[in-house]
């Protein structure tokens, strides 16, 4: 089995690569990097070599091997990233986290462009300005452009107009180009000009075009929109002095901690600015009972900064590891100025470490001991993960229920203040679709609960969560369009896959770890909603079958039945009851009927 690989090995030639081991279906099971390809692969199959329990494992799934040459080290280690973040192979060590950088995104190719938050970098020719520390900077920074530059973050399709705005427009937080009239092309370019301007720190220039603007406006005696420029430069200045005030002498540096106990890991990284610690993130992993904290940080810190558009000037680690001088001519080179990466044995710099390491093991205890956030910060964290402008206070969540096309019914759960409200629960019987079809009844569901809160003049939830995938999130969509309610956050969770897709965002669906707390909050909500449609389609189908069982019964009516499906439920307590006590409900020739009847069917089933 493995003489077809070590022979290629053999063959390699002794330059600088990338090597990929595939398994039968020819899908990336591990990639490395080396110095020497012949070298580095060819040890992979010496007998003298040291057991080693995850390579072992990963040659026994190995089938083909392929490499690709390129000039120097450098470019290896580039290279083994990208295909490692491309293929995720699973014998690689992979970037895990709760928690990633924050970006601000200012969209392009759009006609009206907008503002997000978003932890995900994408080629997509918009611009992207961050990371921001700590992550709340970058949603007030947002959050001012929403308010004193009036664009918005949303997901309403900008491509053709709406019959009325949504309420970003109404409490003046955006200038309304869903709506004809509401806004001109050229108002709204000036202010996407204005945030990029100031996104990219560019302050100086963004309040000498809006003194101009100010000027020239009151020259023309239009007087309250020279107001509105005042008021964007005392913005802007204001801005600019807390960002000074917030800057002091030190260099930025990244402080690496971790602690494992078998297989399982958590890392802590703690970023300083200017002197000051000002985020934290958290790795976690669970499949390392074979890895060294040399390998460990040695995959981390390429994975976390070679794709990062910052570098700090120091990165402290807990242990040194290889190709940590290629790594640092690599991350010197990005920056522009010199990079070191530090393993301290003394002096202020160790205490740092070992007080990240000390988080560290507070993370692990959280992690995989304990694993109970706070409401608050699960919230967050589903805000975060879904761009979703503010945590939710209310979510929430429909399922459609029913066997083969019968007895269609569908349900809403509601999560509220820290847990299911189920005096807010609704149950649905599907009206309008005939046969098995699960999004024209998600339509119908979406449509009748928000046409219902229209015209109770009821507040739209946070959040509207369906279970499915693109297909339901699409349904409610279009329920919701139909009821011209625009920028209504919704999302769905497909099914086995535990994928989130987000409206206006499906291209890049979010996958949290399994671990992750807001999985588990989402997966409550819809097991909830799963469970209460399952729970209403038995007992409807149940009601059904006992309505008809009855109906058989000579001298029992629609009326009767009825109220002997409410008196008792279920034709198996009606089959234990005696004449005297049916005689209750009924009258005394139909309880005898009833009686007999069941009888009859005893009889038969000898």
């Amino acid at each position: 089995m493995d003489a077809p690989l070590s022979q290629k090995a053999e063959a390699l030639p002794a330059e600088p690569g990338v090597y990929i081991f595939k398994d039968e279906a020819g899908r990336p099971i591990y990639v490395g990097k080396a110095k020497s390809l012949r070298h580095r692969v060819r040890s992979y199959f010496q007998e003298s070599r040291p057991s080693d329990a995850k390579r072992d494992s990963m040659l026994d799934a190995a089938r083909d091997l392929e490499t690709i040459l390129v000039d120097n080290e450098n470019e290896a280690i580039a290279l083994e990233n990208n295909l490692i973040k491309e293929f995720k192979p699973r014998y690689n060590i992979l970037l895990r986290d709760d928690k990633s950088y924050p970006f601000i995104k200012l969209t392009a190719g759009e006609r009206f462009p907008r503002v997000y938050v978003t932890r995900r970098l994408k080629k997509d020719g918009s611009a992207y300005y961050g990371p921001y520390f700590p992550a709340s900077l970058a949603y007030r920074i947002v959050d001012l452009v929403h308010r004193r530059f009036l664009v918005p973050s949303c997901n309403v399709d900008l491509t053709r107009f709406h019959p009325r705005p949504c309420l970003q427009f109404y409490i003046k937080r955006c200038l309304g180009p869903c709506v004809e009239g509401l806004t001109t092309g050229a108002r709204y370019a000036e202010a996407v000009r204005d945030v990029r301007l100031l996104l990219a720190a560019r302050e100086s220039d963004l309040v000498r075009d809006l003194h101009a603007r100010m000027l020239a406006a009151s020259e023309a005696e239009h007087f309250e929109e020279a107001a509105r420029y005042r008021d964007l430069i005392a913005t802007v200045e204001e801005l600019r002095e807390r960002q000074k005030m917030a800057t002091s002498h030190g260099e930025d540096t990244d402080i690496f901690g971790f602690h494992q106990e078998g297989p399982l890991v958590a890392v802590n990284l703690f970023h300083l600015r200017g002197g000051r610690a000002v985020d934290r993130r958290e790795f976690f992993w669970e499949d390392l009972e074979d890895c060294s904290p040399r390998e460990l940080f040695a995959s981390l810190l390429k994975q976390v900064y070679l794709d990062q558009p910052y570098v700090p000037g120091e990165i402290h680690v807990p242990v040194d590891f290889d190709d940590r001088e290629i790594l640092e001519g690599l991350l010197s080179e990005k920056r522009g100025r010199r990079v070191e990466i530090l393993t301290p044995q003394r002096g202020q710099k160790r205490a740092l470490l070992e007080l990240v390491a000390k988080n560290a093991r507070h993370s692990f205890e959280r992690r995989f001991r304990i694993s109970k956030p706070r409401a608050r910060e699960m919230l967050e964290g589903l805000a975060e993960a879904l761009d979703l402008a503010k945590p939710p206070a209310r979510i929430e969540c429909f399922d459609v229920s029913h066997i083969q096309g019968t007895d269609i019914v569908a349900s809403l759960v509601v999560w509220q203040g820290g847990g299911m409200k189920k005096s807010d629960y609704r149950k649905f019987i599907i009206k309008t679709v005939p046969s098995n079809d699960d999004f024209a009844s998600m339509r119908e569901v979406v449509t009748r609960r928000y046409r219902r809160l229209q015209e109770e003049k009821k507040p739209q939830p946070d959040l509207v969560l369906v279970d499915g995938g693109i297909g339901q999130l699409h349904a409610a969509a279009q329920a919701l369009e139909s009821l011209q309610i625009i920028n209504q956050p919704l999302a769905s969770i497909a099914k086995k896959e535990e994928i989130l897709y987000v409206l206006g965002r499906e291209n890049d669906p979010v996958v949290l770890d399994r671990h992750s707390p807001v999985l588990h909050l989402i997966q409550q909500i819809r097991d909830e909603a799963h469970r209460f449609a399952v729970t209403f389609h038995r007992a409807r189908r149940s009601s059904r079958e006992m309505t008809s069982e009855l109906l058989a019964i000579p001298g029992v009516g629609e009326k009767t039945a009825k109220k002997l499906l409410a008196q008792f439920g279920s034709l198996g307590k009606l089959r234990e009851l005696t004449v005297e006590e049916l005689r209750q409900v009924v009258s005394p020739v139909q309880a005898q009927r009833i009686c007999e009847h069941f009888a009859s069917l005893g009889e038969a089933s000898k």
